[in-house]
């Protein structure tokens, strides 16, 4: 990866964008795609949407959601801990003695979650494997409420820890790689779209709130009113001890990206995809979609009176917890891809099924 890139995707993957709370990586977002983009806007709902060529036929929006999964503060006891609720789908059973940071207007407040050491569990405690958020606290050092209202507030958004590290020749780790790295990618792909001549006009959009309704993607779909799109997000890798490929399918670290196939794809687009990685030698792995998917081409399809959707995956280990994984060649793999399919597209394709 290049140097420049990799510095760009550090830096949204060490900078906080809670749901909600997705403004400090819309302005990264900003400043680093400007040399590139013919416009930038970002809405009301906080999507920020990067043109280029506006005015080529068709429309074509890519997106990739960019706020991250995170917690927030709902109550501080008197004695000055924190507690708090999950905003997306975490698993408690990985929370307890992780390192978190509050991200207050004043600034950032470090934390850790704490519970009731394994000592004085009671045996009927011991067995249980459910763990309830309610529970825990998050210990900021406060010795009593006054203390810990001077430093952090009630609706406060929190992060685990943030932090990318290299892992290996290829591998990353971070928490936020979900979806991070679809930001990541689209703005990549009109990085190297910028480079050629497109017919198509291109909309690069980092989204938000993916994890709450698919929101972000429902609304910047509908203004930017697209003829095809296409999404951009992790999938589940099966290439760890006790994966079941039954479920998730053959699916790997750095051996390429995941091309969605099913339902939810339009089969013109899946076949542009498809074709794309073929003749550009860029590794891919198939993968089933039979249903709705629950990412952003799910409401890119049924936007209006119907979009062609197209979704590709990064494969991702450990999803939803602090040390999510990825290939960094998987990431340039996917821009590449992107970048290629795009520039084929042209006013003269027609995506209605035959």
């Amino acid at each position: 990866m290049r140097t420049e890139s990799f510095e760009f995707l550090r830096a949204i993957q060490e900078t906080p964008s809670v749901s909600g709370f997705e403004q400090p990586v819309a302005r990264l977002i900003r400043k680093r795609m400007k040399p590139y983009a013919d416009k930038i806007t970002t809405d009301v709902h906080g999507n920020t949407i990067v043109v280029l060529n506006p005015k080529g036929t068709p429309r074509v929006m890519l997106a990739g959601h960019y706020y991250q999964i995170g917690l927030m503060v709902n109550h501080i006891t008197d004695e000055g801990f924190l507690h708090f609720s999950a905003v997306g789908g975490i698993d408690a059973v990985i929370l307890p003695g992780i390192r978190v940071t509050v991200h207050n207007k004043k600034g950032p407040v470090e934390g850790v979650i704490g519970r009731k050491p394994v000592h004085l569990l009671k045996p009927e405690e011991r067995s249980q494997a459910k763990i309830e958020i309610a529970d825990l606290w998050i210990d900021i050092g406060a010795r009593k409420k006054n203390e810990a209202n001077k430093m952090v507030s009630v609706a406060d958004p929190i992060t685990f820890k943030l932090g990318l590290d290299r892992l290996g020749k290829d591998y990353i780790t971070s928490p936020g790689l979900d979806d991070k790295v679809g930001a990541f990618v689209v703005m990549e792909a009109l990085r190297l779209a910028s480079k050629k001549k497109l017919k198509c006009a291109l909309y690069a959009v980092a989204t938000v709130q993916e994890e709450l309704g698919l929101r972000g993607a429902r609304t910047s779909c509908f203004g930017i009113d697209p003829q095809v799109g296409i999404a951009v997000d992790v999938t589940h890798a099966s290439d760890y001890p006790g994966a079941d490929k039954r479920i998730t399918g053959d699916l790997a670290l750095g051996k390429g990206v995941v091309i969605e196939q099913g339902a939810n794809i339009n089969p013109y687009v899946g076949q542009l995809l498809l074709n794309a990685a073929k003749k550009n030698k860029i590794p891919y792995q198939l993968s089933a979609a039979p249903n709705a998917t629950g990412t952003d081409a799910n409401v890119i399809q049924i936007t209006r009176s119907g979009v062609a959707a197209g979704l590709v995956s990064i494969p991702n280990r450990y999803m939803h917890t602090p040390v999510e994984m990825c290939s960094l060649n998987d990431l340039d793999n996917c821009a590449k891809l992107i970048a290629e399919t795009v520039d084929r597209i042209d006013g003269k394709m027609n995506f209605v099924p035959q």
